[in-house]
């Protein structure tokens, strides 16, 4: 159905157009108003007419590498999806679907071309509403970009921070084990030998004052590893609970949507015992 000039002025992509140019586009472009759950565009459908949304809300979705559906954008009253796939006149790389009854603008690329066409400064106009939206999309994605929490922490390590994981990475080791047993047998084994002539003779005085003085220093170096770990560990906990969650969210989706086709499946059977 055609559209009223004034629904234009409320959609913030043709805020910036003039009484003549959106009067113009009224006359091209089409108001279109869809079903709550019913299905827009799917992944993989050729190239077809963008949409502004001027009432509802309608859920765009993708598919990951998990083929697990994930929610790209949500777009409400005055926001519009679709138009990379019009511009670039490519298949569709999302989905969309109306969570609510919806009234939604049809733009076409012929409809952008006669409105160019007749008026060329509404051309800028548009560019500047979408560079707009698409700085604010790239600033989202910025500030949601994920990080490994590991290559985060190292990062921030500091020099002794550093110092300390080795220092505790090789006292746990069988390296240190082996080594430290044989320098005690060789440093015990001298000072016997020597006998009144040892530096360090039976019970090795000197060595329990070393062996005390590296405990003393080894102890809270190994904490200060242990500490660093335990905050490791709280990460990787939170990233598994929202690993956890995402499943949960998506088993809860899978559930809904099965439920909702059983229903489907009950109001078909009631259809064909009434015919």
């Amino acid at each position: 159905m055609p559209c009223d000039p004034s629904v234009l002025k409320n959609v913030p992509l043709f805020a910036l157009l003039d009484d003549e140019e959106t009067a113009v586009l009224a006359s091209l472009v089409d108001l279109r108003t869809f079903a709550s759950r019913e299905r827009i565009y799917k992944i993989g459908d050729a190239s077809g007419p963008a949409y502004v949304v001027v009432s509802g809300k309608v859920r765009v979705t993708t598919v990951d590498e998990d083929q697990q559906e994930v929610v790209v954008d949500e777009p409400g009253d005055g926001q519009f999806f679709g138009f990379a796939s019009m511009i670039e006149q490519t298949p569709h790389q999302t989905s969309a679907m109306a969570i609510e009854e919806s009234s939604c603008l049809e733009v076409s690329r012929v409809d952008i071309a006669v409105l160019l066409e007749r008026k060329p400064l509404a051309g800028m106009d548009l560019l500047t509403t979408l560079g707009r939206q698409f700085h604010a999309t790239q600033g989202l994605v910025r500030v949601r970009a994920s990080r490994n929490p590991n290559e985060l922490i190292e990062e921030q390590s500091t020099w002794g921070e550093r110092i300390a994981d080795s220092v505790a990475r090789f006292g746990g080791s069988w390296s240190f084990i082996i080594s430290f047993a044989i320098l005690l047998t060789i440093y015990s084994s001298i000072n016997v030998g020597l006998g009144k002539q040892a530096w360090d003779p039976y019970p090795f005085i000197l060595l329990n004052l070393f062996l005390s003085m590296l405990a003393a220093i080894q102890a809270p170096v190994i904490m200060m590893s242990q500490n660093r770990q335990d905050t490791k560990d709280r990460l990787r906990g939170e990233l598994d609970f929202a690993v956890n969650r995402r499943a949960e969210s998506e088993i809860q989706g899978l559930s809904r949507k099965l439920n909702l086709l059983d229903d489907k499946i009950d109001d078909i059977e009631n259809l064909l015992r009434k015919k």
